[in-house]
């Protein structure tokens, strides 16, 4: 009967300390969720303003 106990008192640690995980883990994920938009959404602005050329290596620039 003690060695069920144990098991169970084990267990239930176990379960106690994959619960907190699983909370860290949703909250670091919807952090993450939230930037992600928020990059997506910067970006369509930056679409939308137009511009935004990029030099690529060696690539000169356009007024050159």
């Amino acid at each position: 009967m003690q060695h069920l106990e144990e098991e169970i008192a084990h267990l239930t640690r176990t379960v106690e300390e994959l619960s907190d995980v699983m909370a860290r883990q949703q909250t670091e994920i919807s952090v993450l969720t939230r930037r992600v938009k928020m990059l997506m959404e910067r970006e369509a602005g930056r679409d939308q303003a137009g511009g935004g050329g990029a030099v690529f290596g060696d690539e000169r620039p356009p007024h050159y």
